[in-house]
């Protein structure tokens, strides 16, 4: 199993690869530095709304009402702010409140009532894209009042300055050094091997060498961008969640075998509410920041970014039936799909046919996971 999951990275990162090549050749300035920052911006926002799609993947659930709730709550916030004249931060503790509570009520159903959620999120995309649209009058409603700069704005507008680049940079690196330490030192307590030294090292190596490599290019522009950080922080959340907690091991246990896992004492129908309220907070901050990269909220602020989210979880090697993903594999999927777009928006290639190449990505996502699960 673990050679096959490796074979299958390597095989993405060939892709990602031959995407970046293309687009470099085709259009140059898909490389320069004012492009790789609006491309990290676009990325985060992607990645962001992935992360919360794999916390419900893995215990074997889908959400096809992600991109109009994005829609929706980014609307709610921007309407508080624009037309009631509500703080910027309340606007959106408000909206986040009610981000979560819809998806726990949803995750409730799900599980209490036995309604797949294949049907209850595709309705939740049809009610949520037409009250959206309710709230917004079918306008176009600006982040901020009067001009004025607040923090809805400052979501995808601000950038860490180059100095306090480079000190992050270090941190995370100091940080990842210590984990691995910390990590090698309880394996050898508990009798376990360790990597070879030398192969832990240039994994590190390559590690901070990414790291440092992403602030000066970002540098080079204005700097980190906020959404970056943003993205750090949820990933880290989500990775701590499902690879250090009992939560984390819990979704796994139900989406390989949700028998077993009720059997085993497992809390089921908790586990996947909370995986849906959690989806729910995702949601509300992956609204904000495209609503605010948007500028202000309008009838297409979400389109299809479900489908973008349920791609890049499945390009990560994300099992659509549950139970298998990581959270580097969605980061990898969604750096792919951010690469697709991008690319293709500087090369002014019309709507038509970006359709279609997203179609053709999911599907081919999808197909390689049948493959891989009938594999193994």
């Amino acid at each position: 199993m673990n050679t096959k999951l490796t074979l299958r990275d390597f095989s993405m990162a060939i892709a990602l690869v031959l995407v970046c090549a293309f687009f470099a050749v085709r259009a140059p300035q898909f490389l320069g530095a004012r492009n790789l920052s609006l491309l990290m911006a676009e990325l985060s926002i992607t990645a962001t709304l992935a992360m919360g799609m794999l916390l419900v993947i893995l215990p074997g659930h889908i959400d096809l009402s992600v991109g109009s709730g994005v829609g929706l709550l980014g609307g709610v916030a921007s309407v508080l702010v624009f037309e009631k004249s509500v703080p910027a931060p309340l606007a959106m503790a408000l909206a986040f409140v009610a981000g979560v509570a819809i998806w726990l009520a949803m995750g409730s159903l799900i599980v209490r009532q036995k309604i797949p959620s294949f049907i209850i999120t595709l309705g939740g995309l049809l009610i949520f894209r037409g009250t959206f649209w309710l709230v917004i009058q079918n306008a176009t409603i600006p982040v901020v009042q009067g001009g004025k700069t607040n923090l809805y704005s400052l979501l995808t507008t601000f950038y860490l300055r180059p100095r306090l680049g480079y000190a992050l940079a270090a941190l995370v690196v100091a940080c990842l050094i210590f984990a691995r330490v910390r990590t090698n030192r309880q394996r050898r307590e508990s009798g376990f091997a360790n990597d070879d030294g030398e192969v832990e090292c240039l994994k590190l190596f390559l590690a901070a060498q990414l790291i440092f490599l992403f602030v000066i290019v970002t540098n080079q522009f204005r700097g980190i961008p906020l959404p970056a950080l943003i993205l750090g922080l949820v990933t880290f959340l989500v990775w701590l969640l499902t690879t250090h907690t009992p939560f984390g091991r819990y979704l796994y246990a139900i989406g390989g075998n949700e028998e077993a896992a009720i059997v085993s004492g497992i809390p089921v129908e908790r586990v996947v509410v909370t995986a849906f309220g959690l989806m729910g907070a995702v949601v509300a901050i992956t609204g904000f920041m495209q609503t605010s990269y948007s500028g202000a909220s309008t009838t297409t602020v979400g389109e299809l970014m479900e489908l973008d989210a349920i791609a890049a979880c499945v390009i990560g090697g994300v099992s659509l039936k549950g139970g298998r993903g990581t959270v580097l594999g969605v980061l990898f999927g969604a750096l792919l799909m951010a690469c697709l777009l991008n690319g293709m928006t500087l090369m002014a290639v019309s709507p038509e046919y970006k359709f279609i190449v997203r179609g053709l990505v999911l599907s081919l996502a999808v197909w390689m996971d049948v493959q891989l699960g009938r594999s193994q």
